[in-house]
Parts: structure tokens; C-alpha cells; sequence
């Protein structure tokens, strides 16, 4: 029984720790897999290819099926809580990482499936847990965070101009150019505004092209703004990683940028190494 144990928890540290060497093979050996898997899903849908090696295609498919069935075995077997596990995100992406092999199983013809085999591509985001991808995830929700406000003051910003366009559209245009409604206007606006342009609905009136010129230019002004505010955050919180002071008595990391002493026990933050005096 013990033995048992020790082999179950064993198990569940190579599965769900990354922070061990076997647990990070373990990790790039799925992604690999899961990578693998999304190739044969996306070359399956071409058609000539799929006309000519449906057979082999199958067969791959079959494999990674029975590969990820033996994963998700595992998972709940050497859980602490499997039913937890289940019932969560990533076990329920995990099951239905499985469910398209099964059925094709069943279904000599499962294309309609190929949108649940898409889904297997959030399973990277468990393997990229690494340590080393996490922390710079963290920068980037860091980031997000921090724009958040002055990207929603913008998005409101674009919103009220493509209203506002795209009225004006319908009533310079009208139903004979095009311009069948409201909606219909905002759609060209939002289009022009991000220097899109479709070409399915063009202004024909002088006055019409006046407007289109404005919105084009207007459209190359405020383009780069959500880029330069997030931008601008994620500098910042990449600047405020490196200016982290911790101080090395008490471990308070929050200090000011220029502080030399730990604002809780007053020891020096960057003690001076007596050796090198």
C-alpha cells in the first residue's frame, strides 16, 4: 500500500509539478504532442490532402487520442481530488481533447468536429506554466492591467467616432449608394477608421469622399494609440520588476526606487561586502 502511494505521488509530481526536471520533460514532451496533433488537424483540412491520405490522417489521429486518453487517466488517477480536477478548465479541455477521436471512431466523417480539435490548443497554456514563461506572463497581465482604464477611455473614444461617421454616411450617401442604414454605416466607418478597407461599400458623392478622406486620415492618427499605451505599461512594469529592492534580513521587496534602507527594519539594502573593504 505504501508503495502504492509513493508511486501515485511520485506520478502526480511529474504531471502537475513543473518545477522538477522530469516534470519539465514531461511538460515539452506534451507540447510537442499537442503541437503535433494540431498540425495533422490543420493539414486535414485542405482537401486535396485529405482526399488522399484520410487513411493515415485517421490513424494519427487515433494515436493522439490514445495518448491524451492515457494522460487524462493519469491525471485523475494520481489527483488528489480527481473529481475537482474533472469538473475544472483545464480538465474539462482536457476531456475534450479526447472527445473528437472517440466519435470518429463512430463517424467515418467527423470535419465538423475539427473546431473541438482547435481547442486542444489551450492545453499549452497548462505546459506553459514553466517558471520561465509564467513570469513573463505575469509582465504582460501586469500590462493589462495597468492600461485598462485609458484603453476603455479610447475604446469609447473610437466608438463614439464610428457612431458618429457612420450617421453621417447614411445621410450624405443614402439607401441609393449603398448606405442601406445606420448600422450599415458604422460597418464602413469601422472598416475605414482601421485603414481596412474592404471596398464593399465606397462612397460616390464628392461630399461622401470628403468624409472618407477625414476618416482615413483620422484613422491613421489614432492607430498606434492602444499600441503605444500598452507599450508604455509593460515598460513600466518590467522597470518596476528590476527596481525591486529586497531587503535581505526582512525580505520587504515593495521599497521605493532609490531607498538604501529597508523602510520596516531599517538594515541596509545593499549591504557592502566586507571581504571586498
Amino acid at each position: 500500500m505504501d508503495n502504492n502511494k509513493g508511486w501515485r505521488e511520485q506520478l502526480r509530481i511529474i504531471i502537475f509539478q513543473t518545477d522538477t526536471v522530469a516534470g519539465r520533460r514531461f511538460d515539452k514532451t506534451l507540447l510537442l504532442i499537442i503541437l503535433s496533433s494540431l498540425v495533422v488537424v490543420i493539414i486535414d483540412s485542405i482537401e486535396s490532402i485529405h482526399r488522399d491520405y484520410a487513411g493515415l490522417l485517421a490513424y494519427l489521429e487515433w494515436g493522439f487520442t490514445l495518448v491524451f486518453a492515457i494522460e487524462y487517466g493519469l491525471r485523475l488517477y494520481c489527483s488528489p481530488k480527481p473529481l475537482r480536477y474533472a469538473f475544472s478548465f483545464y480538465g474539462l479541455v482536457d476531456l475534450l481533447a479526447i472527445v473528437p477521436g472517440a466519435l470518429s471512431l463512430y463517424y467515418s466523417d467527423a470535419q465538423y468536429l475539427l473546431i473541438i480539435r482547435i481547442i486542444r490548443m489551450l492545453r499549452i497554456f497548462r505546459v506553459l506554466k514553466l517558471g520561465h514563461y509564467l513570469k513573463q506572463a505575469n509582465y504582460l497581465l501586469a500590462a493589462l492591467r495597468g492600461s485598462k482604464q485609458k484603453i476603455i477611455v479610447f475604446l469609447a473614444t473610437v466608438s463614439t467616432l464610428v457612431i458618429v461617421f457612420g450617421t453621417l454616411m447614411y445621410v450624405i450617401e443614402g439607401p441609393k449608394n449603398g448606405f442601406t442604414s445606420i448600422p450599415i454605416g458604422i460597418y464602413w466607418a469601422i472598416v475605414t477608421l482601421t485603414t481596412v478597407g474592404f471596398g464593399d461599400i465606397v462612397p460616390k458623392t464628392p461630399l461622401g469622399q470628403m468624409l472618407s478622406s477625414l476618416v482615413m486620415i483620422t484613422g491613421y492618427s489614432i492607430i498606434a494609440v492602444p499600441t503605444g499605451i500598452f507599450t508604455a505599461e509593460l515598460a513600466n512594469a518590467m522597470r518596476g520588476e528590476q527596481l525591486e529592492h529586497k531587503c535581505p534580513v526582512c525580505a520587504k521587496n515593495d521599497h521605493q526606487p532609490s531607498a538604501a534602507f529597508c523602510a520596516r527594519c531599517g538594515n541596509a539594502l545593499f549591504p557592502k561586502d566586507e571581504n571586498k573593504a
